[in-house]
């Protein structure tokens, strides 16, 4: 064990007795427990690293917090664990290539709401032979749990394939460098060709690939400090944490408070005058919760004003002997228990601090519940509902509500959704594979429909509607005198700009190859080789379009890169230093020279029609090619909501443009309802997992 880690805990289970009462005497310091690991009963969120080589076989495990999903006992092995590690937590299991390589995606599922994958490793076939005598293809798997569960679908859920077409999870297409072998298909176990295996490379050191893969993956755990309650006499007569009670929150065992912090709950020593109080809150606080819980579960009325009822024999009770929740004495008191705040909230305060009236969780249902539906009728409806519990068009989900093929469902929604002709491209499945049409019919749209026009030469029958609705959302083309070119714009080719200072200054045939016009496009810069080699006689040059001190070359280099010309004079100070001193009178002779140019290239640009032709085509491809997304919000349902609020169409509306159109500018007056649109965002883009942290810039 490292250095860094000698002072941790250790806690094992063993199924084997022999195995686990070895396992004790050669760790005395461990708590090693000799049972199923479904027996165990250590907490929820208590371990901060989970470690092990997983058991793998096509039978189940009893547990009844798990049953219901029907997990095989890798599976089973995997979801535990990420429950019992803390948020930020670390599970790295050996596993089979099963978890990562088996067709059905629903377990990866499970665990990317719950956990991101830092990395994996995929061992060679033999990496097990000499000391268990069994040769798999296994994988190491390291895993971070995340501090809420979120509906996500990252690129590792799914599968994809080797150059030799050998079936793979996406993450080992992505970096094949973490397989320590060679996947190929093995015929030897079945006598088919639906079993893969890793192969080890001939002459490779399986200890050195090792470590070189385990250094590329990338992942910080950090440290949990105990505060000033963890003391030796805390630590002493703490006990585990119970899952049941939320982590920094006061709870009661045997008629004294403890206070959980972490994996513990440790006793807590204050007056007894004050321990009154946290017992009060903490009676107020759980009927509190459960009122809540009632009515995100939509209990019926009876048991919501059975519950209010409760509410408020606690809440007068308390402040009968306590005083207002919001008093100094009763915070001071509960402060630290994280549902002080809510708390608070069931006291509405006037400008005095007095209390004006309870809230209205005292006699209302605050709460809008989840509607859970599990069909629907038609194939409009459900899509309706997976744009609002998935933020996407899920054909799988949708399938689930209506009973229908997802091609009658294609069929049905022709029009409305549209097949991603991006989706899979490349070997990715990260796009999803239909979009809404608001989605697809904007942004760069003749992109789009140049996509839309290979897909349909070779699958006509699928995108064929996408050609015809993309041809539909064109922009108009702008014309010649819609556009305005100035000379230095980088989108015109460096031909054009040539052609054009050629004849403008009529270079000499012989001069052309030396005076060339050059634009890098790493550094954005024009350049004009051999300005300076010009004659003194050429008028053109130096005198129409240029000046004795800036010939017309150089201005035209100045102007190509968007500056003014300004001519210096040199001299010299009492000690002999440099002096640049601004010549204003050349200065300004060059600058009527510059805006000549200008003038003449406007008047230019456009005269030639094969030219002009090719630059607005030109302009209308790169710069008119973009329409703007309509949002609609009609469709977010708003879960958990106070039935008291009701938003306004251009609220749901700018809803739906923060969390589907990336940065967004809520321009409102005052008084539109920036705010409920800024909560109402975060909280939807939380819930659907669009995000995980929510800044607001204001």
């Amino acid at each position: 064990m490292p250095d860094s880690m000698q002072n941790s805990k250790l806690y094992g289970v063993e199924l084997d007795g022999i195995t686990g009462r070895m396992a004790q005497q050669l760790y005395p310091n461990a708590d090693i427990k000799v049972m199923g690991f479904e027996k165990t009963d250590t907490p929820n969120a208590f371990f901060d690293v989970a470690i092990g080589n997983v058991p793998f076989g096509s039978y189940k495990i009893n547990d009844k917090q798990y049953n219901k999903n029907d997990f095989l006992i890798h599976d089973y092995f995997f979801a535990k664990a990420l429950d019992q590690v803390r948020p930020g937590g670390i599970v790295a299991f050996i596993t089979s290539k099963g978890t990562l390589d088996k067709a059905n995606p629903e377990v990866r599922k499970y665990i990317a709401q719950r956990a991101e994958l830092l990395g994996a490793v995929r061992l060679p076939n033999d990496a097990f032979l000499k000391n268990a005598g069994t040769e798999v293809t296994s994988d190491i798997i390291f895993l971070q749990k995340r501090d809420r569960l979120i509906d996500i679908q990252p690129e590792w859920v799914h599968l994809g394939q080797t150059d030799d077409g050998v079936p793979v999870n996406s993450y080992f297409v992505d970096n094949p460098h973490m397989m320590l072998g060679t996947m190929a298909v093995d015929d030897r176990m079945y006598g088919g060709n639906s079993e893969t295996t890793c192969n080890p490379i001939e002459g490779a050191n399986l200890s050195e690939q090792l470590k070189t893969a385990l250094s590329l993956i990338q992942g910080q755990i950090t440290e949990v400090e105990l505060d000033d309650l963890a003391d030796e006499m805390a630590v002493r007569d703490s006990v585990p944490a119970d899952p049941n009670v939320r982590n920094f929150s006061y709870t009661m065992i045997d008629n004294n408070v403890y206070f959980r912090e972490n994996s513990r709950m440790y006793p807590v020593d204050m007056p007894a005058a004050m321990l009154e109080r946290v017992k009060g809150m903490i009676a107020l606080r759980d009927v509190t919760h459960r009122l809540i819980q009632y009515q995100l579960d939509d209990y019926p009325d009876s048991y919501i004003r059975s519950a209010q009822n409760e509410l408020n024999r606690a809440y007068d009770n308390f402040t009968r002997r306590n005083g207002l929740i919001n008093s100094t004495a009763n915070g001071r008191a509960f402060q630290a228990d994280s549902a002080y705040y809510l708390l608070c909230s069931l006291e509405i305060l006037n400008e005095n601090n007095e209390l004006d009236r309870k809230s209205d969780m005292f006699t209302k249902r605050t709460i809008k519940q989840k509607a859970v539906i599990t069909s629907v009728d038609t194939s409009a409806e459900a899509l309706a509902i997976s744009i609002a519990q998935k933020a996407r068009v899920d054909m799988d989900f949708m399938a689930e509500l209506t009973g229908f093929t997802p091609e009658k469902i294609a069929g049905d929604l022709q029009g409305v959704i549209f097949r991603n002709p991006l989706y899979g491209f490349g070997g990715k499945t990260a796009d999803n594979e239909f979009l809404p049409a608001d989605e697809y019919l904007s942004g760069n749209v003749r992109e789009k429909l140049e996509w839309a026009k290979r897909s349909a030469e070779l699958y006509p029958d699928d995108y064929t509607v996408n050609v015809k609705a993309l041809e539909q959302a064109q922009p108009k083309n702008l014309d010649a005198s819609e556009i305005s070119v100035r000379l230095g714009s980088t989108w015109v080719d460096k031909e054009y700009i040539q052609n054009f200072m050629y004849e403008l200054l009529q270079t000499p045939g012989f001069y052309r190859d030396l005076i060339k016009v050059n634009y890098s496009a790493i550094t954005g810069e024009w350049n004009v080789t051999g300005k300076n080699n010009v004659s003194y006689s050429d008028v053109l040059a130096n005198t129409t379009y240029g000046t004795t001190r800036a010939n017309g070359y150089k201005i035209i280099e100045d102007t190509l890169n968007l500056r003014d010309v300004r001519i210096y004079d040199t001299k010299r100070d009492s000690e002999g230093r440099e002096q640049r001193i601004l010549n204003k009178k050349e200065t300004m002779l060059a600058c009527q020279r510059q805006e000549a140019i200008k003038e003449k290239f406007k008047d230019w640009i456009f005269t030639d029609p094969e030219r002009r032709q090719a630059l607005v085509a030109k302009y209308n491809k790169v710069f008119n090619s973009t329409r703007p997304r309509e949002y609609d919000g009609t469709h977010i349902d708003f879960a958990g909501i106070s039935p008291e609020i009701s938003l306004k169409p251009h609220q749901t509306a700018a809803i739906a443009r923060i969390m589907y159109g990336g940065n967004t500018l809520l321009a409102h007056e005052v008084g539109a309802g920036k705010t409920f649109e800024m909560v109402g965002a975060s909280m939807e883009s939380k819930r659907l997992g669009l995000c995980q942290t929510y800044f607001i810039v204001g």
